[in-house]
């Protein structure tokens, strides 16, 4: 309950609810919980998911151990599929490489958020004969690793790790840690122009966003194959899906942005969240309702 209760004043489920503070009793929404961690090396963890619907496309796990922790916010799209897929191998092919290697590295991370596009490519490759839709899910993926007091982040997609840190005058700082790969970005869109100069539609505006070939927000993930191999192109019976043209390249990619940065006494708390959160609250007012210090709160 620790991580709810500073959220649970401003938060209600819907215009029908309303929060108590001393009353834990809206943490009976199966689409709402929350759960407290054991410490770890580096402090103590704190948990809170909101569901947004009954279908749980959204993972999320958190690994702990005597030198290292792990967080991963997956936000999963067109269905469940490759955020479950993440949650069960991207850390499984994390801990495989760095015994390989005997370290952690921003190159060792980056190698297992290939390792698991490549599975899960592999597995859209086996059923996409008896279910082809697989070729358009897809997650974004967002990954903090501490090890020996450094801070690795991996990020694909628009969800954001920011951290907090004392500033001189003893205040709260907010730093956002990550970049957002999402085409309502001036630089997300002409990054992907200058990459397909022969494609006058690799982002229009529709539905009032900038989307990908029209059809998705965010330029990295893990999945959407039919964006990535035209070997997985969606016939015009899944309109949603189609592309009037084969992929001539790669329209989305998998290679993840990274940050790395030495934990200092003056970083305090970290907070891990997809864009469900960001959307609706801006960093600085998030640290305003949150300023807990010594207390890592991974948020999703």
């Amino acid at each position: 309950m620790a991580c709810w209760r500073p959220v649970g004043r401003y938060a209600c489920m819907s215009k029908d609810d309303s929060v108590n503070n001393d009353d834990d009793s809206s943490l009976g929404d199966s689409l709402l919980w929350s759960k407290d961690l054991e410490k770890h090396s580096y402090g103590e963890f704190s948990f809170a998911v909101v569901q947004a619907n009954e279908i749980i496309e959204d993972h999320s796990q958190v690994e702990t151990g005597r030198d290292a922790t792990f967080v991963g916010v997956y936000d999963g799209h067109g269905g469940p599929d490759a955020s479950r897929f993440i949650c069960e191998h991207l850390f499984e092919n994390l801990m495989k490489l760095s015994r390989e290697r005997g370290t952690i590295s921003e190159e060792i991370l980056r190698s297992a958020f290939s390792a698991t596009e490549d599975g899960f490519l592999a597995l859209v490759r086996r059923t996409c004969g008896i279910k082809p839709l697989i070729a358009a899910i897809g997650s974004c993926c967002l990954v903090g690793v501490i090890w020996r007091r450094t801070l690795y982040v991996a990020n694909l997609g628009d969800s954001r790790a920011v951290i907090g840190c004392l500033g001189r005058s003893n205040e709260i700082v907010a730093e956002q840690l990550t970049k957002d790969h999402n085409a309502c970005l001036e630089e997300v869109r002409q990054e992907l122009k200058s990459l397909h100069p022969d494609d006058s539609r690799i982002v229009v505006m529709k539905h009032g966003a900038w989307r990908i070939k029209g059809i998705i927000q965010v330029s990295r993930s893990i999945g959407d194959a039919y964006l990535k191999r035209p070997e997985f192109s969606l016939d015009p019976s899944f309109p949603r899906f189609h592309l009037p043209d084969p992929i001539r390249r790669p329209v989305l990619t998998s290679d993840p942005s990274m940050y790395s940065r030495v934990l200092q006494a003056n970083d305090k708390f970290l907070i891990f969240a997809s864009d469900g959160l960001w959307e609706h609250m801006t960093t600085r007012r998030l640290w305003r309702l949150c300023i807990i210090i010594h207390v890592l709160y991974v948020l999703f």
